[in-house]
């Protein structure tokens, strides 16, 4: 079925759309939307996009080889840290761990030092959000240290187990481990396991079980999945696999395709592509033939159902795009296709 489709065609073809349209030159910074009138970023400053940007330029290091997507990190990191008022951290966690994660892999693929150092600068801050509320967990954010969710303590497990895959360090293994435990004992169904997103938001020790989004179970699955890869002990590859499994029933439809979440030009336009960037990580570890199904399903929808002769993607992958086209809604068409080419590149597509 995917023999005569180049998925790392349609990847580049995404990234040639988003340098396009989105590349601020003046700034080093994508722009949030297409079109976007204004000449500075807009108030607040959308952080945690920019770190998905990082990823997703990453991904095409990772899949190239092209000096250009190497430039282009370094241009963007730049551009965050002024546009970020000089800064490398910010008031939310969540936003902070993207960041690192983004970096951590930029590292792995350069060697560059700076990009180590900006993650450790970034995960020493992160550590301090962890405190007793709700028995323990990373906060949201500095202001907010009560309120816990799975946005950042999905992102957390993975950054702790990546850093210590990196350098040994137990001390980064003990913290994956602890914020794992929290999370599984506090967010997670353990009947279906499906992730909830956040608890006490306001004040009130409630869990956010109405809140379903598809990011959350990705995180989560990332986060079982490396510590499978620093212990060896599967029973963290089975939560990640039944968790996986239950959000496609769950969040996709009949054909196994994506729906829109949220507003099409707010955060919620990143949500998929987190999602299928921890299962494509999955399935490149046993290759389930429902999941592979699931992102066939998805690619195709996306290029045939919801991609604008311009290039530009849909909120939903059945489609259709609507204008003006948020910047995270096209992160996330990218992060599709390039986890499809890195699948088919692979052998597991």
């Amino acid at each position: 079925m995917t023999t005569h489709i180049a998925w790392d065609k349609r990847a580049d073809a995404a990234h040639k759309t988003l340098e396009k349209r989105f590349w601020n030159a003046d700034l080093s910074v994508y722009s949030p939307s297409y079109p976007w009138a204004n000449d500075r970023i807009e108030d607040p400053f959308h952080y945690w996009w920019q770190a998905h940007a990082l990823d997703v330029l990453v991904d095409g290091l990772e899949r190239t080889g092209d000096p250009f997507y190497e430039n282009r990190i370094n241009e963007l990191l730049h551009g965050v840290i002024i546009s970020n008022e000089g800064s490398i951290t910010n008031n939310y966690y969540d936003d902070m761990l993207w960041m690192a994660l983004a970096l951590l892999r930029a590292h792995n693929l350069t060697k560059s030092n700076a990009y180590l150092g900006y993650s450790r600068v970034l995960w020493n801050d992160i550590k301090t959000g962890w405190n007793d509320h709700c028995g323990g967990g990373i906060a949201w954010r500095k202001q907010q240290l009560d309120y816990k969710n799975t946005p950042s303590n999905g992102p957390a497990v993975i950054l702790a187990a990546r850093l210590y895959q990196l350098e040994g360090q137990e001390e980064d293994l003990d913290w994956a481990k602890r914020i794992f435990h929290w999370l599984t004992k506090h967010l997670v169904d353990p009947e279906t396991g499906f992730v909830w997103d956040g608890m006490n938001r306001e004040q009130d020790g409630k869990i956010d079980k109405d809140w379903e989004y598809t990011y959350c179970q990705g995180v989560y699955m990332g986060a079982a999945h490396e510590l499978f890869k620093c212990t060896g002990d599967s029973t963290f590859l089975a939560k990640a696999s039944r968790t996986a499994d239950t959000a496609i029933v769950h969040l996709a439809n009949d054909d196994l395709v994506l729906l829109a979440e949220g507003d099409s030009d707010g955060d919620c336009g990143l949500f998929k592509g987190i999602f299928v960037r921890y299962l494509a990580n999955l399935v490149m570890e046993n290759g389930n033939p429902l999941w592979q199904e699931f992102f066939l399903a998805n690619g195709h929808s996306l290029w045939e159902r919801a991609r604008s002769p311009e290039g530009f993607f849909a909120n939903s992958w059945e489609g259709p795009v609507k204008t003006p086209v948020s910047l995270s809604v096209q992160l996330s068409g990218t992060m599709l296709l390039e986890s499809l080419a890195r699948m088919q590149q692979s052998g597991n597509l």
